[in-house]
């Protein structure tokens, strides 16, 4: 792509990606008058105090954490598909979403630790329980890369490892409380907006230091597309690259399945529409877009949650499929007439 034309995407999407933000805060399930919505925002709100809440403690945070969240998994998703050179990878097929959401109910259900009432604590400890099980997860299929030389294979293999998290997990359930069942069901269903003021900024700043991590990987993720024998002709070493980015595809997913429940679709379906709209594969332009694209797809989603004037909110995970299948369905059907990993 030309620069000229990279760089209107990239203002288009930075545009969408502002617009979009400002939706989140301005609708929601309570309905606010523009004019009120202007005024807390000038700080002259102090007789809507009740609204000012609602922006300020509620959908605030909310969009940030959709904002950030849509980023972490779409370059998870990119990650993932460049090292193991698969275009059906991504944290939730692969089984890392299942693993940390396996980890997570370890600590909800057989610990009884509820993050969302104990506070920051409770969020550690949620945190840690998703980043143990991403990795586990993340190592087995290291392992297995080694082992099995299709891709095929060991895409199959990381939906075996789901599968198994998934029956401990309802085990676990089984045998859980009723209120553990209940907390953890509602976690499963995806939410952006657990994430209260008071742990965002341990939220920004996991999700940040990943990102930036991903950026500072670009070389790496590149040399993967060339191959073994040109990554070393570049004095990239590809033991070390994949070690780091799996550590980092582990931590984004680990802390935004931990704050949000396992959100689908976005780490899968993202990255290929920023294929298609870059028509390259080339990761100095591809993760940056793909970093602007999962915050729009993420912000859309969550608006899409809410139904305006009937005051209720859909689970995210009744959105993102209907957002993300379809592409994954003709990226599919068109396999053939899209240049993926040159």
């Amino acid at each position: 792509m030309k620069s000229t034309h990279l760089y209107i995407l990239y203002g288009v999407l930075a545009l969408a990606v502002v617009l979009l933000f400002a939706s989140n805060i301005l609708f929601g399930s309570v309905s606010i008058p523009f004019d009120v919505f202007a005024d807390i925002l000038s700080g002259k709100g102090a007789e809507h105090e009740k609204w000012g809440v609602i922006i300020t403690a509620s959908r605030f945070p909310q969009a940030v954490t959709a904002l950030l969240a849509g980023a972490a998994l779409a370059v998870s998703g990119l990650m993932l598909q460049t090292l193991f050179n698969n275009p059906l990878a991504d944290p939730s097929i692969l089984g890392v979403s299942s693993g940390a959401g396996l980890g997570v109910a370890l600590v909800m259900l057989l610990f009884g630790i509820n993050g969302v009432h104990l506070g920051l604590s409770g969020y550690l400890s949620v945190v840690a329980g998703a980043m143990v099980g991403a990795m586990v997860v993340l190592g087995l299929l290291i392992l297995f890369s080694m082992i099995v030389k299709s891709n095929v294979m060991l895409l199959v293999v990381g939906i075996m490892v789901g599968y198994i998290a998934s029956s401990v997990i309802s085990l676990l359930n089984f045998y859980a409380t009723e209120s553990g069942v209940v907390s953890f069901v509602m976690w499963g269903m995806g939410d952006f907006s657990g994430v209260s003021n008071r742990n965002l900024l341990y939220f920004v700043i996991f999700i940040l230091s990943g990102l930036f991590i991903s950026v500072m990987l670009i070389k790496p993720l590149n040399a993967l597309l060339l191959g073994e024998r040109y990554s070393r002709n570049l004095g990239v070493s590809l033991t070390r690259a994949r070690i780091i980015i799996l550590l980092v595809t582990g931590l984004l997913t680990a802390i935004v399945t931990a704050f949000c429940g396992p959100v689908s679709f976005i780490g899968l379906a993202v990255p290929h529409i920023a294929r298609l709209l870059l028509g390259s594969s080339n990761h100095r332009q591809l993760l940056p877009v793909t970093v602007l694209l999962g915050a729009v797809v993420s912000l859309l989603c969550n608006l899409l949650t809410v139904v305006i004037g009937k005051g209720t909110v859909i689970p995210l995970n009744v959105i993102t499929p209907l957002m993300g299948a379809p592409v994954i369905i003709y990226v599919i059907v068109n396999k053939k007439k899209i240049a993926y990993f040159n």
